[in-house]
């Protein structure tokens, strides 16, 4: 599938969550790899251009990596852009109205939890960080964090609006 969105200007976006130790999903295969086919507990990002939204989900998520408790699998996925990940990971969640960004947990291929889009915009990355390391106590065993402090404290923040992002002019 074509991307709607230039895959070279989001590639700050996307590395922003890979900094920290977060696997880019960009197949469906992928997706089902690591929600469906891999055990313990898993959290999916699907991430997004969206400036006011995943500008405080992605730094939420990053800070949420640095507990003493993370999930076992760490994956994202960038609407726009990996189109037919999006998708997998979308009907995964059949049940869940389609949006982005949003951070779902899933344990044993099951799905436990999820800040949709329309929570996220109501949240600062501090109130994003919070509500996942709750979740992360009370259902991860895997030792965080994600990647040193030093890493984290380095990691870019992009805070760019969606509208400013190039559509994708390829083949």
């Amino acid at each position: 599938m074509r991307p709607t969105y230039d895959p070279e200007s989001v590639k700050p976006m996307i590395e922003e969550l890979t900094n920290v130790g977060i696997e880019s999903l960009e197949t469906a295969e992928d997706v089902d790899r690591v929600i469906k086919n891999t055990p313990g507990t898993t959290m999916l990002v699907i991430n997004s251009v969206c400036g006011c939204a995943a500008g405080n989900c992605r730094p939420g998520v990053t800070a949420a990596l640095q507990n003493e408790k993370i999930p076992d699998n760490l994956a994202t996925v960038f609407a726009g852009v990996h189109m037919e990940a999006v998708d997998q990971a979308r009907n995964i969640m059949a049940d869940v109205p389609p949006s982005s960004p949003n951070i779902a947990l899933f344990k044993d291929g099951e799905m436990i939890g999820i800040l949709q889009r329309q929570h996220i915009e109501q949240m600062t990355a501090v109130d994003i960080s919070e509500a996942l390391v709750k979740v992360f106590d009370e259902q991860c065993d895997r030792q965080g964090p994600s990647v040193s402090p030093d890493v984290a404290d380095e990691n870019d923040s992009v805070k760019q609006c969606g509208s400013s992002i190039p559509l994708y002019k390829g083949d």
